[in-house]
């Protein structure tokens, strides 16, 4: 009998595969970076088809293979959903997932790397659903987005002691950090650009 781990995830990115099943890169809470199939959830009937779309936060049902997990089941968990609804957030997350999986390592867990993307993506979705003048806005989402990847390569251990950045990086992942970063935003982008290139990949 197999064996179900029960986790959530959120979903990177998906491909087709075969004639209705779909292969996923999911970042998951217990485990890490995974790789995913679901067989026949590009069917209509399929109670997995609304379910399981890129960029969604789920709980989700798992069964190890030998070389990849299957789907077994998933449910949402509402949150995050207003994000992929506002094209200029949903280039943000895109751009993290993208980063996230050339970065992360596959199959090790993370989960202070997790809860802090949640953290970090849950003020991504308060500015996108706040509105107010655009240049505000945009500028607020350009913030954001930085701490989350500096944080991000911090986590990973790209990031090394930094004066400047020890309140971004150390601490709690709160609104109020995004306020400040517009006093050393040309050094966290700095440093941001020097760690992605020292990753080599």
């Amino acid at each position: 009998m197999h064996h179900i781990l029960h986790t959530e995830g959120i979903i990177l990115g998906s491909r087709n595969f075969g004639e209705a099943g779909k292969h996923y890169s999911i970042f998951t809470r217990d485990l890490g970076l995974i790789y995913a199939s679901a067989q026949g959830v590009r069917k209509m009937s399929s109670k997995l088809r609304y379910v399981m779309q890129d960029f969604a936060y789920l709980r989700i049902d798992l069964v190890a293979g030998r070389n990849i997990f299957r789907v077994t089941n998933a449910s949402k968990t509402n949150i995050l959903e207003n994000l992929i609804k506002r094209p200029e957030t949903f280039k943000v997350f895109a751009n993290i997932a993208r980063l996230l999986k050339r970065l992360l390592p596959g199959v090790e867990r993370n989960e202070a790397l997790f809860v802090d993307l949640l953290h970090g993506l849950s003020i991504l979705e308060k500015i996108s659903i706040k509105g107010g003048p655009a240049a505000l806005w945009e500028n607020d989402l350009r913030n954001t987005e930085a701490v989350i990847v500096l944080r991000i390569l911090n986590n990973l251990g790209y990031i090394g002691e930094n004066d400047i950045l020890k309140n971004l990086i150390k601490s709690p992942f709160e609104e109020n950090l995004i306020m400040k970063i517009s006093e050393s935003r040309t050094q966290i982008l700095h440093q941001i650009n020097k760690a992605l290139r020292e990753t080599h990949l």
